[in-house]
This record gives C-alpha cells, structure tokens and sequence, in this order.
C-alpha cells in the first residue's frame, strides 16, 4: 500500500527507535534495538512509520530527506538540570586550581551562595533570557527534553522567580522543560543555626505550587552538611503528600543514606550516588528508583571516584546520565561530552549509555510516555548525526555530532556547513 507523508527520512544507516514498556534495567540496557538501512515517515508531527528502505520503497512524501547513511535517534533527554539561575562563576576555577577549599569559598561569599545572590537580583525577564541561551546549546546538541529544577533562591520570593521562570522558557522554547522545585538546595545564611525552620518555610510553598502547576517533582540535598536523611524524610514525606514525585540528591559525597532513603520512600530517582552504599543500591532496585548519575560534576570537580555504574547495572538498577548543568560544579550543556565521560569513567558500554539519555532519562522525569523512544504515534522528537554509527557518538569526544535536530516533526537546528564553498589558495 502507498503511503504518504509529510517528511520521510530515508537512507538511514542505523535507526535506534529505543522503544520501550518501561525504564531498561540491569541487563536489559544492553540490549539495544537497532534497525539499519531504514526509513522513517513523519506525519502530522508524529512518527508515522518506522522500517526498512524496501518496505518504503512505494512510499510519498512532501519532502524526503536523503541522510545518507547518517544515525538516527530520539531526541536525547538530560534529566537533572539547573537550568534557572543568574551569573556565573569562572572566577572560582582559578581558586580552585590553587587547591582552595569550597568552603573557604564559600565563607568568603563564593560557591552557590554567589549564584543566590546573583539569581536574588536578577529580574525574571533576565532569567528568562539567559535561560533561552542555554536551552539553545543544549538544543544543538541534540537534547529535545530536559528536567530544570530551582534552589538558587533559598527564599520563598526567588524560588517562585525561578519556577516561574521555567514555565515561561517551556512556553517559548521547543525543548519541553519537566520542573522540580529544590527550594532544599542549600541551607541559606539566616536560618544556619535553624535549618528545620528553613525547611519548614520551604514546605509552606507546596500547596500553592501544586495548585498553580509550577513543579511535578520535589528534591533534597540530602548530603553531609547540609539535609539529614531525618530531615528529607519529613519534607518528602509532606511533598509526597501534596501529590509531587519525588527526587533527591542523594550520597554525592559521604554515604549518607540518601539511596536507602530514596528507595523507602520510593522516589522516581536518586541523583549522584557517588558515596551510595551497597544497601542503598539494593533497596533502590527493589523500589524501581532510577539512578541519575553526573559524571560531568566529578569531573569537573577533579576527583576521583565516581558512581558505581557497573555495581549498579549489575544489581539491576535503571541508569541514566546527566549533564548536572550548573553554573559551580557542572558548567556545560554538551550531553555527548557526558556521554563520552560515561564510557570512559563509568565503564558504561555504548548501548547502556543509549539508553541512558533516552528512554531512562524520560522515565527518570516522569516523560516515559511522550519522550526519549521513536514509535509510531509518539511526537518525531528525532536527532540525525553525522555519525555512521551508533559507537561513534561517545568515542569521538568533545565535539558535536549533531547533524540536524526536529521537534515535533519540524527542523529546530540545523548545523551550518561553515566550509562550504570555501576556496584554499595553493
């Protein structure tokens, strides 16, 4: 039967439709669905079909797209982000190559106290704007979906300045933005003596975060220094009872707890996981609790160790990575250098990594069902590479291999042939 579409990508060299009925898990993330010399039909925005070139043979389209042997995938999707936040910090990069301590940094108005202030006297307009900046890298790197949570106001005015700051970037922005509320990022300057009245101010915000659809999730630092794992207990246990899901940022530095605790209360994710204990990965599997793991911030950092992706695959856990985006420990929005670093540091094999930042990304922020997979009736969310391969991608670092980016079964990026036409002289 002839078909017609309004975009057919044809000469796919490899096409990942990553399709799936949930997160992949344990060994599962090696097995990865993989359909060469394909074709894929676009219709109405959706995806229309998937298969071979032969079964396309017949088929119509307004246009047809040659990708000549190129990779196709989903749109990738970066699942901890902090996207909302005003200036930056690269004056801090040479103190720390000094072997300067984050806290002395810290006391001396530096570290995420600097980034509070500077998000506390920025306008919404302006955070909006620098916001639209880094979606637009992360766009051209291939991300269609990303999770933006708050926590760079640890005051109840700029915690809403920024939730609403990321509803209105998802408004404008084709990236589809899925917000968390971390009003628990930190423990502020005035309730340091205090920090259970500070949480408590924060947990006065949910009902009316709830009510105005501003957060789906709700996260913790539950870390050495700043929350207990008695303290999120509680005020998880408050958002869980507003209807949020929860998330934490769990076990980065000490083994806390945080894995354990995000496995009693069955959080849809534990993020770090740097110092998380064999218990806490074992309680995190039972639970169905996804493990985000940021390599890009121990990196960054210059330590180490890093999460125990293999442990954590091995015991069955769904992984998935993240950039972190941040402007401290993580400052990039280049989700194909995460994935390098992955192979590299988290032993992770290019089919886990895959399904890292596609599928699992998508069930870690609620978005199974609309993101990360190529199926047909989903929304064509779908990245072309100039790759010939899906080994490609992570073994050659540090650059983009984005070829074209489509939305909804549009063009969003496209990257531009600086060379083209360009003459050399002898």
């Amino acid at each position: 039967m002839v078909q017609h579409f309004d975009t057919l990508l044809v000469n796919i060299g490899q096409l990942l439709p990553m399709e799936s009925k949930g997160p992949k898990r344990g060994k599962e993330m090696s097995e990865l669905q993989l359909l060469e010399h394909a074709a894929l039909g676009i219709r109405d925005g959706k995806v229309a079909f998937i298969g071979t070139m032969v079964e396309a043979d017949t088929f119509t389209a307004n246009q047809m797209i040659d990708c000549q042997g190129k990779l196709v995938t989903p749109g990738l999707v970066d699942p901890h982000t902090h996207l909302i936040f005003g200036g930056s910090r690269e004056h801090e990069m040479a103190l720390k190559q000094q072997g300067v301590p984050y806290l002395e940094i810290l006391k001396n108005g530096g570290g995420i106290l600097a980034t509070v202030e500077a998000t506390r006297a920025a306008s919404e307009e302006e955070l909006i704007t620098k916001a639209i900046c880094h979606l637009n890298r992360m766009l051209s790197y291939g991300v269609t979906t990303i999770e933006a949570k708050s926590g760079y106001g640890l005051d109840r005015e700029t915690e809403w300045k920024q939730l609403r700051a990321a509803k209105a970037v998802g408004e404008q922005h084709p990236i589809d933005i899925v917000s968390t509320f971390l009003g628990a990022h930190a423990i502020p300057t005035s309730h340091r003596n205090d920090p259970d009245r500070f949480l408590d101010e924060m947990a006065d915000m949910l009902g009316e975060i709830k009510e105005q659809n501003l957060a789906e999730f709700v996260d913790i630092f539950t870390e050495t220094g700043v929350f207990t794992v008695e303290q999120s207990r509680t005020f998880l246990q408050k958002a869980k009872e507003k209807g949020f899901g929860l998330k934490l940022h769990a076990d980065e530095i000490d083994p806390l707890g945080g894995a354990e605790l995000a496995g009693e209360l069955g959080a849809i994710s534990a993020d770090h996981l740097v110092g998380a204990s064999d218990q806490g990965i074992q309680k995190m599997a039972v639970a169905g609790t996804i493990a985000c793991l940021l390599p890009g911030t121990t990196f960054y950092l210059g330590k180490d160790t890093y999460a125990r992706a293999r442990d954590m695959i091995d015991q069955g856990l769904a992984v998935t990575i993240s950039t972190d985006f941040n402007p401290g420990s993580s400052p990039t929005e280049n989700l194909q250098l995460i994935m390098s670093i992955a192979a590299l540091r988290l032993k992770m094999t290019p089919e886990e990594i895959w399904h890292a930042v596609t599928v699992n990304g998508a069930h870690a922020i609620g978005r199974g069902d609309t993101a990360g997979q190529l199926a047909v009736g989903r929304a064509a969310d779908v990245v072309v590479w100039d790759a010939k391969n899906y080994y490609y991608v992570p073994y050659h670092y540090g650059v983009n291999h984005v070829h074209s980016v489509w939305k909804k079964g549009e063009v969003v990026y496209e990257r531009r042939r600086a060379f083209e036409g360009l003459s050399i002289s002898r």
